[in-house]
């Protein structure tokens, strides 16, 4: 049975946060959550970024602080060229790294405001995420250990008062549970995360939070707002319309390759949520695509 794994974190003796380099091996890591706070910067590596209830596709550069336990995993494009190469810088620490009421001073309350809004989870981008991840390539280098506690609290700093970011997770339907709850739908969600592409069982989904189906149906719509079905098919439709625009595949392929057993029902969904039809959704993204291929040739 898969499970949103818990991971337990121990900085190295001496330091009060984690600074680490990540190669390939680490995306292969499961949908899973800890106690600390986490920054992660995509080095090389393209794919989809899985928060709480939220998937989304990332690319080289990609900046997201993560709050405490909330459940999150990376995985990369399948047959992606540059998978091989693909790595990430990431920055862990806990709330309370410099002392109980450190973040309580006047001075770092932006810190403290970004540390809540953190919960949702928050993607940077812009002239922000330029400037951060430059600076987290410096710290990742820096070898004393004061400069690095200095670089990283600058980079808070940063964060906090950046109006260039999005939650990924406004409603914060997995972060507001209690620890309980969440290690009942976490789970689930890491039941998704990996077979949201083939067969997706109602039952197999209730047994994993020990429920009855219609029980586990009730459950998971007073959490996330959504149904099950409908989580299901945003997943597939999520991952269908970044196979439309980034491969050059059938639209029966990529229908099934999404989780859709059948074209019509893939079409149907597909229109009903993007209000055109798989096909002309294609064209319309490569004619804009072109568009601004002309824009810069021609500045």
């Amino acid at each position: 049975m898969i499970k949103a794994s818990y991971e337990v974190l121990q900085p190295a003796s001496g330091h009060s946060f984690l600074l680490r380099k990540f190669s390939k091996l680490a995306f292969d890591a499961p949908y899973h959550f800890h106690e600390e706070f986490e920054l992660t910067y995509i080095l090389h590596g393209k794919g989809k970024r899985y928060v709480g209830s939220h998937m989304e596709d990332f690319t080289s550069g990609d900046l997201v602080l993560l709050g405490s336990n909330l459940p999150h995993c990376w995985k990369l494009e399948a047959n992606n060229p540059g998978e091989e190469d693909a790595s990430a810088i990431v920055i862990q620490f806990n709330a309370n790294f410099l002392g109980d009421e450190f973040f309580n001073k006047t001075e770092l309350q932006n810190i403290k405001k970004l540390f809540q809004k953190s919960a949702s989870g928050i993607s940077f981008h812009s002239g922000t995420r330029t400037v951060v991840n430059r600076g987290i390539r410096l710290l990742s280098e820096e070898k004393s250990n004061f400069k690095t506690l200095i670089g990283l609290l600058d980079i808070l700093q940063r964060l906090a008062i950046s109006n260039e970011c999005v939650l990924l997770d406004p409603q914060r339907s997995v972060a507001e549970q209690s620890r309980a709850e969440q290690e009942r739908i976490n789970p689930v969600f890491a039941y998704l995360v990996e077979n949201f592409r083939g067969q997706v069982s109602l039952d197999q989904a209730s047994g994993i939070a020990n429920m009855t189906p219609n029980a586990f149906c009730k459950y998971f719509k007073k959490i996330t707002r959504k149904t099950f079905m409908e989580t299901v098919i945003e997943y597939r439709l999520n991952y269908a319309t970044q196979q439309l625009v980034q491969t050059d595949k059938q639209i029966s392929e990529i229908s099934f390759d999404s989780g859709f057993g059948d074209v019509s029902h893939f079409y149907k969904m597909f229109k009903h949520k993007m209000h055109q039809s798989p096909l002309n959704y294609r064209k319309t993204f490569m004619h804009n695509l072109e568009g601004e291929g002309r824009k810069i040739a021609v500045a």
